[in-house]
């Protein structure tokens, strides 16, 4: 009869402290993200709402990670994104990945996918860039926001595991203590 119980209480569904903190760190990076991207967003509606001093921050907090080319970024209100076509796709894809990633993958899982994935990911961004820098291909908004996207969601799939499996390890060692 233990042997029942111990098989029954082994089914049950009540998540471990490793479960909750995978939860908290997929909710964290997550959130960060989706903030980044709406803060992207946000300073060409801020500067066309005369709200100059939020947008030239906004501005020049990404300006420290993009060209922000304005022929090279998507523009709404009359303003340019705060960064490049390409670097919102990355920041989107990312953001949508990791937004959906609980779906597509359990976050229990720590292992990565195999690298190939990656590289796989990075060389549709890597052609485009390379023949619009060659002036072979003209490349687009969209071309460049489309490798970018790739690129980073599936990045996703390499940083998210390692995060958590980051956070789990970190736990361990202040629970010993």
């Amino acid at each position: 009869m233990s042997a029942a119980v111990v098989e029954r209480n082994s089914l049950t569904l009540e998540p471990t402290r490793g479960d909750r903190l995978a939860l908290a760190i997929w909710a964290l990076i997550t959130t960060i993200a989706l903030a980044v991207l709406a803060l992207i967003i946000a300073a060409p509606l801020t500067e066309s709402g005369n709200h100059a001093w939020f947008s030239s921050t906004i501005y020049k907090a990404f300006s420290f990670v993009c060209h922000q080319i304005p022929e090279r970024s998507f523009h709404v209100a009359g303003h340019q994104f705060a960064v490049c076509s390409r670097c919102t796709g990355l920041y989107a894809g990312f953001a949508f990945a990791a937004l959906i990633y609980p779906l597509a993958r359990s976050l229990k899982r720590s292992d990565s996918p195999r690298r190939i994935w990656l590289i796989l990911a990075a060389i549709p961004l890597v052609i485009d860039f390379v023949l619009g820098y060659l002036s072979i291909w003209e490349n687009t908004h969209l071309s460049r926001f489309l490798t970018g996207a790739l690129l980073s969601s599936v990045a996703v799939f390499y940083v998210m595991p390692g995060l958590i499996d980051l956070s789990n390890l970190l736990a361990e060692r202040l629970a010993r203590k």
